[in-house]
Formats: C-alpha cells, structure tokens, sequence
C-alpha cells in the first residue's frame, strides 16, 4: 500500500501520524524497526511501510425539518 492509495490527502497522512505518534507515545509498542526514535517519525513510517491503515467513514447529516421558523 502506498500513502496515495491509502490516504485521501495530506491533510489525512498528518492527521493519521499524529493519531498514531500520540498512541507511540502513551506507550503503544513500534510495529516495525525504525531509524528513528522520535514518535512522528516512527509513525509516518509505519504509514508509508503500510503497517498502519485508517478507516475513513462518510458521516451523514440528517436534514432538520419543522423547525417552525
């Protein structure tokens, strides 16, 4: 999996790392070996490597009616 295809933009990447550096940081363990040991980093390339996927979900809104105005 490439970040293009898994992703939607990079506005998605970003926010997906961050998600995922937050969970690196509280203590959840790596899945993969990195160069680096700083949470960002670690996360982006667990994204990049594809050992971390995100779920995007459409939310509906529902359309207010009789609202009387």
């Amino acid at each position: 999996m490439t970040v293009d295809q898994g992703l939607l933009n990079k506005y998605s990447l970003v926010k997906g790392a961050a998600r995922r550096a937050r969970q690196l940081q509280s203590g959840a363990p790596a899945l993969m070996a990195s160069t680096s040991t700083k949470p960002c980093r670690v996360a982006q390339d667990e994204i990049r490597n594809g050992h971390v996927t995100f779920v995007v979900t459409k939310k509906v809104v529902a359309p207010v009616l009789g609202t009387g105005l």
